[in-house]
Parts: structure tokens; C-alpha cells; sequence
């Protein structure tokens, strides 16, 4: 918590210095007082008590530091186009790309960032590097950052299996599934014996069947309204609000026979004329329906009739009160 109150330290001392550079009309300046005040709250931190200044206050301002950092990112991006290491800086890098492996190694990944940077400023053109820093930002849950330096590998290395792999856990993570699939599919083709890419791939699978699952059980709970008109109106949209309704729904509409025999309903309905084959293959299938429905979850259908009749559907006696519960 201490980095964070230094932050909000740094914060505030930033936004007192621009209330009282007198660039700021009285509208603004009232509304940068109200964000000071509501920041001081939340984080109990006062920048004119001495104590905070001694525990929190840092050698530079806020705004410096901003700016220190953006020009070192965009001296960064320069050598990257410009650089070209030298024997001597080619070894500092692997030596200092080592010293990031046993940063890894120790969970230190902080650490092993900084070695990885440290690495990639001498020898901007090593994908190795890139990727290894992409997966200490992983480690870091910045999967952001992670993805775009495993494509500065890629774009040094357009073949680096592991840059492919490494993206793909970091979109994994990030639950962006199909992006996953992708990555770990170009990865096993250009590396077909690594059997964690194999694995990882199937994992993506997995995850993309189970999405397309619950789609599709969305999409049928969407044809239950079709139903309903084709069954006099029923409204199931207030049906299904009932939890224990929608549980066994669920379980009954998995059933591949079941899921056929409601596209056909849905499919018969649509049809025109109302005679012969539209009608009669619309209450075959009708009957049908309430047949599996019966056999397959009879608390559902009984439910269901339950909701249809209504709270004063031929049932006058009172509410009993439920039973004591058994002595523990």
C-alpha cells in the first residue's frame, strides 16, 4: 500500500501545483479542489502534514517523471529502427537477458523485466529478448504489453514459434479464446512436435465449444418465445425468471433429440396455410415435445402447469406452515 499512497501523494501534489498556477479559471480550480479533497479521503493522505510529506514525497514531481518516461519510450522506439549492436553489446544483452532467466526462475519478475529492457536497449534486434520480457508482463498481468512485445519478435522473427505460444497465453488470460486458437495453431505449425502448444490448442478448443454451448442455449431459450406463441400465447419469458425452472430447462434442452425436435416446431410454425402438413406436423411435433418433456424432467412440466394455472387455479387450501427441523 505504500507505493500506492506515494502515487496518490505524487497525484495530489501534481493537482495542487496546477490549482495554483493561475491557469485555471475559478470553475475549474473549485472542481480540482473537490478531486483533492475526495482523494484525500478515500486514501487518508495529506500533503501539508509532516508526516506524509516524510513518508510519501518522492525526489521528483509527478509530471517530471511522466516525461522522463515518455522520452525514454520513444528513445526506445528509436533504436529499434536505428540500433545496431555491437559484439560487445551483443554479449552485455546475453548476459544480461541471462540474469533475467534467473529472475524468472526466483519469481522475481519485476526484476527480470528491467534485465529483459536492459537487454533489448543494447540489442534491439533480438526477438528472444522481446519474448522473454513478454512473458515476465504476463507474469505481471499486463497481457496488453505482453502481446505487443511477442509481436516486436515476431516482426524481428516472423518463424518464432515460442512468440506465437506466448501471445496465445496471454490472450488465454484475457479470455479472448479465438485470438488463443490462433496464436497456439500457428505456433504448432511451425514447431508440430511441441506438445504444449498441442495442449494449449486444445485447451482453446475446449473453451471456444463451451462458448458456442452456451450460445446455443441461449439461442433456444430465444426460440422458447416462437414456442410459446405456437402453444396459445404462453408467456415463457415470465416462466424462466423461476431459477429452478431454468436449471432443468437447461439440462433438458442439452438433449440432442430435444434440440431436433425444437427446431422442427419452430420450423413448422413458420409454415403458411395452417392445413394439413403445417398444422399436422406442428402438433406432432407439440406432442412430442411435452412427450420428452415429461419423461426427461417431470418436476419441470409439473412446474410449469403450476405457473400456467395460475395462484387461484382451483386449490383453496391455505399455506401450511412447513415442518419444525429435525434436532441437530
Amino acid at each position: 500500500m505504500a507505493d500506492v499512497n506515494k502515487l496518490v501523494f505524487s497525484i495530489l501534489k501534481f493537482l495542487e501545483d496546477q490549482k495554483r498556477s493561475g491557469q485555471l479559471d475559478d470553475e475549474a480550480a473549485e472542481s480540482l479542489e473537490v478531486a483533492i479533497q475526495c482523494l484525500e479521503q478515500v486514501y487518508k493522505v495529506n500533503t501539508s502534514e509532516a508526516e506524509f510529506v516524510q513518508k510519501y514525497a518522492v525526489q521528483r514531481n509527478l509530471l517530471d517523471i511522466f516525461n522522463a518516461q515518455i522520452a525514454e519510450a520513444e528513445s526506445d522506439l528509436a533504436s529499434l529502427s536505428l540500433h545496431e549492436a555491437t559484439p560487445e553489446q551483443k554479449g552485455e544483452a546475453e548476459r544480461l537477458k541471462n540474469k533475467g532467466n534467473e529472475y524468472m526462475k526466483s519469481e522475481k519478475f519485476s526484476d527480470a523485466l528491467e534485465s529483459y529492457s536492459q537487454a533489448i536497449r543494447l540489442d534491439p534486434k533480438n526477438a528472444v529478448y522481446f519474448c522473454n520480457r513478454a512473458a515476465a508482463y504476463s507474469k505481471l498481468n499486463k497481457h496488453q504489453v505482453a502481446i505487443e512485445d511477442c509481436n516486436r519478435a515476431l516482426s524481428i522473427d516472423t518463424s518464432y514459434s515460442k512468440a506465437y505460444g506466448r501471445m496465445g497465453i496471454a490472450y488465454t488470460a484475457m479470455e479472448q479464446h479465438e485470438s488463443a486458437y490462433e496464436c497456439y495453431r500457428k505456433a504448432l505449425e511451425l514447431d508440430p512436435d511441441n506438445q504444449s502448444y498441442q495442449n494449449n490448442l486444445e485447451i482453446a478448443e475446449q473453451k471456444l465449444r463451451e462458448a458456442a454451448a452456451q450460445a446455443g442455449y441461449a439461442g433456444g431459450l430465444g426460440n422458447l418465445g416462437a414456442l410459446g406463441n405456437a402453444m396459445g400465447g404462453m408467456d415463457f419469458s415470465t416462466l424462466f425468471r423461476d431459477p429452478n425452472i431454468v436449471n432443468m430447462a437447461a439440462s433438458m434442452m442439452s438433449n440432442p433429440q430435444v434440440q431436433q425436435m425444437m427446431t422442427s416446431l419452430v420450423s413448422n410454425q413458420n409454415l403458411e396455410g395452417g392445413g394439413g402438413g403445417g398444422m399436422n406436423s406442428l402438433l406432432q411435433a407439440t406432442q412430442q415435445m411435452a412427450s420428452q418433456m415429461q419423461q426427461s424432467n417431470p418436476e419441470l412440466v409439473q412446474q410449469l402447469r403450476e405457473q400456467m394455472r395460475g395462484p387461484n387455479s382451483g386449490n383453496d387450501n391455505p399455506p401450511t406452515d412447513p415442518p419444525n427441523p429435525p434436532a441437530s
